[in-house]
């Protein structure tokens, strides 16, 4: 079965975009309280047996609480993913007009790369683009694919993370990169929950050439938790978990997933994530869910930053 990952968006910053995260935050939301809380999810998780955690350098301070973490616990075993392309702006302000900035350019990757290895080292092993889409300019820049081979060929896996209703499109296009006649991405994070399923196929090619499949926001950025259909309701009392538990299991039925990631913002959300584990569903028990992708993504981009 997948692994869960825990990853660190909703820890590394005072705001984000998962609803049902306003309680789940300390009431004081400065740098030293972040740190405190993420630390104590990060404990929470390793305990429940989480050897997995994804950043970003757009997080906020994200990879620093990491870093502190791990020099702290001392721990060997966690492994590590993060990821470039976005600039965290909003100057630790919870009502910032603009949070983070996109930029996938050549002189972008290696100034991140390089905070990156400053702050986590030989902890990364995987390094990721961040909400890679169809049209963005790395598909045809030279320097910027010569830039990333060069990392992949010194040991580190590159994979890349995708968004918005043409992800499939973005999946296959992404896999057939080579930089001097090798693939250069071994490994995908993708958009997939009850509601919004249309990068299911090309997620299942990826598997099938040997790709590691990550699943991101398999909550709907939390309104598969606070407004669940009816479907999720019925089957968490059946189950006698949170819907949240339900929609994570339907993730993990998807039989080319390899990890699942919990945005959890709390220790208490994380173990009532982890539930997941324990409640078996066949891979389309939901399938009437799914909304138009279209319209999912449109709901997305309405939600607000808090």
């Amino acid at each position: 079965m997948p692994d869960f990952a825990l990853g660190l968006a909703a820890l590394g910053r005072p705001a984000y975009i998962n609803l049902g995260r306003e309680h789940a935050l300390p009431d004081d939301r400065d740098v030293d309280a972040m740190r405190a809380h993420c630390h104590a999810v990060l404990d929470a998780a390793y305990a429940e047996g989480v050897r997995r955690v994804d950043a970003a350098r757009s997080y906020g301070r994200a990879e620093e609480f990491l870093a502190q973490w791990l020099a702290a616990r001392g721990h060997q075993d966690v492994q590590v993913s993060s990821k470039w392309g976005y600039t965290y702006v909003a100057d630790w302000r919870r009502d910032a007009d603009t949070h983070e900035v996109k930029e996938h350019s050549a002189e972008r990757f290696t100034r991140q790369w390089r905070e990156t290895e400053e702050l986590l080292g030989a902890h990364v092993g995987l390094y990721q683009v961040h909400s890679l889409t169809s049209d963005s300019p790395l598909f045809g820049d030279p320097d910027l694919l010569l830039a990333l081979g060069g990392l992949r060929d010194s040991g580190v896996r590159l994979g890349f993370s995708t968004s918005g209703p043409r992800q499939g499109e973005t999946v296959r296009r992404a896999l057939e990169l080579a930089v001097e006649g090798r693939r250069l991405f071994d490994s995908v994070q993708s958009t997939w929950n009850v509601l919004e399923t249309s990068v299911g196929p090309a997620l299942a090619f990826a598997r099938e050439s040997g790709a590691e499949v990550f699943v991101k926001e398999g909550l709907a950025n939390g309104r598969l938790a606070v407004d669940p259909p009816p479907p999720v309701r019925d089957l968490a009392a059946e189950h006698g978990v949170g819907p949240d538990a339900i929609a994570l299991a339907a993730v993990r039925a998807q039989p080319w997933a390899d990890v699942v990631l919990s945005g959890a913002a709390s220790p208490e959300q994380l173990r009532a994530n982890l539930e997941a584990r324990d409640v078996d569903l066949a891979p389309d028990v939901l399938a009437g869910c799914a909304e138009p992708a279209e319209r999912y993504w449109a709901t997305r981009g309405s939600l607000a930053w808090g």
